[in-house]
């Protein structure tokens, strides 16, 4: 038994995924609404969401979920609320959203045993942080991206400055909506 660590991101042109959403004060917040994704990017995101075992999350997409998503109804509501979430946070160690564990220390060495663990896929959204401390510690086994046909110039980048090289197959790359927005999706060569 092993999982797969799959990061999901929306991401512009220039790499940035900062507040795609809106919520956190960044001045290009919630870019992805700009664009239509079509029933082809909800239908990606749905089927992502369902097949993951596990939500791996960091404290502000974590923080930012469990305000959107209690009160909502629905299959994607339902999946997110009543499945496994691990939150990495040294700071929220007691968080209230049903089916929560929290990883707050060694962290890298705690995220290779919850794949150890888990059978099928580890799902990351958004989690900035996290994912660079993924991408540093080599445990990423595939990246999604919904790459939006927008440049924003600043904001915060998916890949930091350092990690080493990491070799990948394009497994995934297709158009979905009106508005140019493409899912492109990497594994580990």
């Amino acid at each position: 038994m092993s999982g797969r660590i799959v990061v999901t991101e929306f991401i512009s042109v220039d790499g940035v995924i900062e507040d795609p959403g809106g919520a956190e004060d960044y001045e290009h917040g919630g870019w992805s609404f700009e664009y239509n994704r079509g029933d082809e990017g909800d239908k990606f995101k749905m089927e992502e969401l369902m097949d993951a075992e596990v939500q791996l999350l960091g404290r502000k997409t974590y923080e930012g979920f469990a305000d959107a998503w209690p009160s909502r109804e629905g299959d994607f509501a339902d999946k997110i609320n009543k499945g496994k979430k691990v939150l990495v946070s040294t700071t929220l160690t007691d968080p209230s959203w049903e089916n929560t564990d929290v990883i707050s220390e060694n962290v890298p060495d705690e995220i290779r045993k919850l794949r150890e663990e888990t059978d099928g896929n580890i799902l990351v959204a958004g989690s900035a942080k996290l994912v660079s401390t993924l991408l540093e510690n080599d445990l990423v086994d595939e990246l999604r991206l919904m790459v939006f046909p927008t440049i924003l110039g600043s904001g915060q980048r998916l890949y930091p400055d350092g990690i080493g090289r990491i070799k990948l197959n394009l497994v995934k790359d297709e158009g979905v909506g009106p508005d140019g927005v493409r899912v492109q999706v990497y594994q580990r060569a």
